[in-house]
């Protein structure tokens, strides 16, 4: 089991630890809910170091990323951010990234850490390009700064203006007087924030730099569990629960990150161009619990004749709306906003309805 350079600190503070993707994380501090309002209302820090962490280098590094991903890296700028998914042959998705441009020749994918060396296996065996590839997750530490005032407190350890930054973009900047830190806006929380990468020597520098901005803000430790509530009210999907080999981008209704351009070549092309022409036979959707009950996952979802139509792949009681919510896949006939259906908790057919995401509205 792996350890982040933080795991210390966490340990001293009281967290509950679990074994999460091969690494030793905490899971919460003070309480899932309590974690959860934090961010929603104002700054907290998550250990994200066990993500991974992917160089691609080299004159024909965009025309790898081409070929390996979904979305058009051609689009991006230096100090853009994009999200994609590696297609995987045959329809399903390897795994979801992100895809950072520090120039024409250098860019760092972000990866799910149950899945780095996956990944890094299919990205070496993908190579056709002679690009130079490096993981450096062992090397690279990672915090994600939540909330609506996460940016105003960074700002104190940093003279680049980093309050009004566009989403999705990054910065190299000097934070806490630490050089070199990719400063980054992309969030999984939906409240705002950013997200820090820098070198594992630094790590306890920038955790107490971090903590000490953020004192008077309110500043909290955030477990993996209040992290999943959040996203999931945001509707964004979990590697290995809303995605998988077995789903295709274009049933996860993430078809906004596949793009079909003409000069664009990439693995599955084919294969999911004629699966947009033909139509889907299942789709993922969000639904929001009609009668008292908290959706899991794998629990069957029916339509309302008690037939299955497809099951939940996450699912929980929303901390902010105080009602069951779930994401599934469902027959294509039943993925309309507002179509009622029914999950099965425990035996019962508990009522449901398709509703359009996210599920929690921020601003």
């Amino acid at each position: 089991m792996k350890s982040t350079a933080f795991r210390h600190l966490h340990e001293n503070l009281g967290a509950k630890m679990v074994p999460f993707a091969g690494f030793y994380m905490p899971v919460q501090f003070e309480g899932i809910n309590i974690e959860h309002e934090t961010i929603r209302k104002g700054v907290g820090v998550f250990d994200v170091s066990h993500m991974g962490e992917i160089w691609v280098k080299g004159p024909a590094a965009l025309d790898f990323l081409q070929y390996v991903t979904s979305n058009d890296v051609s689009q991006l700028y230096d100090g853009k951010v994009q999200y994609s998914c590696l297609p995987n042959g045959e329809g399903g998705i390897i795994d979801d990234l992100l895809v950072y441009r520090i120039n024409a020749e250098t860019y760092l994918l972000v990866v799910n850490a149950s899945n780095i060396e996956k990944d890094w296996n299919w990205l070496v065996s993908q190579n056709k390009y002679d690009t130079d590839l490096n993981n450096a997750s062992d090397e690279i530490s990672q915090l994600a700064i939540q909330g609506p005032l996460a940016l105003k407190a960074m700002q104190k350890l940093t003279s680049e203006p980093v309050v009004n930054m566009e989403y999705y973009t990054f910065k190299k900047l000097e934070l806490a007087g630490v050089k070199d830190v990719i400063f980054s806006v992309t969030g999984y929380t939906g409240s705002g924030g950013c997200e820090i990468y820098f070198s594992n020597n630094d790590a306890e520098a920038i955790w107490n730099a971090v903590f000490e901005a953020g004192k008077e803000f309110g500043i909290k430790p955030i477990g993996l569990a209040a992290r999943d509530t959040l996203r999931l009210e945001m509707g964004f999907c979990l590697y290995g629960n809303d995605i998988n080999d077995n789903t295709s981008p274009l049933e996860a209704g993430l078809g906004w990150i596949t793009k079909f351009t003409d000069y664009k070549n990439f693995i599955d092309k084919d294969f999911l161009l004629k699966q947009k022409q033909e139509g889907l036979k299942r789709k993922l959707v969000g639904f929001e619990m009609v009668e008292k009950g908290i959706p899991r996952q794998h629990y069957p979802i029916s339509g309302l004749e008690g037939d299955i139509i497809g099951e939940v792949t996450s699912g929980t009681m929303s901390p902010s709306l105080k009602v069951g919510i779930g994401l599934g896949y469902v027959a294509t006939s039943f993925a309309a906003v507002n179509t009622e259906i029914n999950v099965v908790v425990r035996d019962k057919f508990l009522r449901a309805k398709v509703v359009k995401l996210p599920f929690y509205k921020t601003g």
